[in-house]
């Protein structure tokens, strides 16, 4: 289940000048977030290690360790969180470096604009919120699986049974592809031959051409390349990978796959796709 204290709105706020914490804080007092100051990045680090975080504000020019370097650290053990920072324009080559790499989510110059600034943190805990919830929809799709998966073993070995516990597997097995089918997630099973044996509506909607499926399909010649890619690059190595891709300009999703352990599918693998904002 999703971590209640996670899906508060805790900011923490990290500059050495205590005023400019002072006028950060009244700025955000209305706004019914958790607030948190630090006066150094060594403190909020620590601050850190205490509770969930959702959004940073850090200012760049510290003693001991710019914020830079602090939200550096912060993507490094809570990539979750989103990290912004206050500067100058004298030191926008590093932050555009840092931007660029990732560790900075946003840069606000300072003095900074109020309406700006209050903006562009509802917008990261709104970011931060959506990291948390497919987080959270990831692993449900995983236990899901692990349970798809042992209930098909079970129906393997109960093959040779009694007409009632067959018509039972086929009643398990219809619920199974109905919960398959309205999950908030896109799902594609791909044999050990290559092949597209499974999918879902959401999935569908998202890769299918003009309204076809892709079931019954070979997934080189119906899946995007870099899908296909992330699959075979899963059988080779025999681990559990994942990926972002584009399908087009208003569509990014994180596309996990893993090999299935099924005696009678070695060597096929199952795509969970799941929208990023």
């Amino acid at each position: 289940m999703i971590d209640e204290r996670k899906m508060n709105r805790t900011l923490l706020l990290v500059d050495d000048e205590q005023n400019i914490l002072s006028s950060l804080a009244r700025l955000f007092r209305k706004t019914g977030y958790v607030i948190l100051r630090a006066n150094s990045a060594r403190e909020g680090l620590e601050m850190l290690k205490e509770q969930p975080v959702g959004v940073i504000v850090s200012d760049q020019r510290m003693p001991e360790m710019t914020g830079v370097e602090f939200l550096s650290s912060v993507k490094n053990t809570h990539p979750e969180t989103i990290r912004i920072i206050l500067s100058g324009y004298s030191d926008i080559k590093s932050i555009t470096d840092a931007i660029n790499e990732g560790s900075i989510y946003k840069f606000l110059t300072k003095p900074w604009d109020d309406d700006l600034l209050l903006e562009n943190v509802a917008e990261a805990f709104e970011r931060y919120e959506m990291k948390v919830i497919n987080t959270w929809l990831a692993e449900e799709l995983d236990s899901t699986i692990d349970s798809l998966e042992e209930a098909n073993k079970e129906l393997n070995k109960n093959v040779v049974k009694k007409t009632e516990e067959a018509d039972l597997s086929t009643h398990v097995l219809r619920i199974a592809q109905e919960m398959l089918e309205n999950m908030p997630a896109g799902i594609i099973g791909i044999d050990d031959g290559g092949l597209v044996v499974i999918t879902n509506k959401l999935t569908e909607e998202w890769i299918a051409n003009k309204g076809s499926s892709v079931i019954g399909c070979m997934a080189k010649d119906a899946l995007p390349a870099a899908m296909f890619d992330l699959h075979e690059s899963v059988i080779k190595n025999n681990n559990e990978q994942y990926e972002i891709i584009e399908l087009d300009d208003s569509l990014r999703i994180e596309v996990r796959c893993r090999k299935l352990n099924d005696s009678l599918c070695e060597g096929g693998t199952v795509l969970i796709l799941t929208q990023l904002m």
